[in-house]
């Protein structure tokens, strides 16, 4: 089993308007998870969507004999990033604060290895060179019932 991992730190967004998002795609196949984020009218669903692309391609890095069509995400969450302290102006000379949030989003893929075949890979059969199978034989007609004894032992009294 191959399992691959893709950190994006310091995306600036809120964690969690972002875990919003990630909630849709957890569990999902990997190229499902690539559709929904696509559909998904969020702006967390850029971002996410470049950090799980990241992780389908360190998978494949990882072992070459991995099937990307097979990889799920297994496990993703959001961890919140440092605050950037902002100032904005207020009435009367005064400043409000307020904090530009930031997130690091970690997403898991996991997948497994294509496994060879033993002995080789299996030769295909040729069509029409194969044997056909003998036809059905026919059924057999159904055998009559005997006579019950009460109609044999009638016919032997005459």
């Amino acid at each position: 089993m191959v399992e691959a991992r893709a950190v994006t730190r310091y995306v600036r967004m809120s964690p969690q308007k972002a875990r919003l998002v990630l909630d849709l795609i957890r569990g999902r196949q990997a190229d499902q998870a690539i559709q929904t984020l696509r559909l998904t009218r969020k702006r967390a669903a850029k971002d996410i969507e470049k950090c799980l692309r990241s992780a389908i391609a360190n998978a494949e890095q990882k072992s070459e004999k991995v099937d990307v069509d097979n990889l799920v995400v297994s496990k993703c969450w959001v961890n919140e990033g440092p605050r950037w302290k902002r100032v904005r102006p207020a009435p009367f000379g005064r400043a409000y604060r307020y904090l530009r949030r930031t997130a690091h989003i970690t997403i898991f893929v996991t997948g497994e290895e294509e496994q060879p075949r033993p002995g080789g890979v299996a030769p295909r059969a040729e069509k029409g060179k194969g044997e056909k199978a003998a036809p059905a034989a026919p059924k057999a007609a159904p055998s009559a019932k005997p006579a019950s004894g009460k109609a044999k032992a009638d016919k032997e009294k005459p």
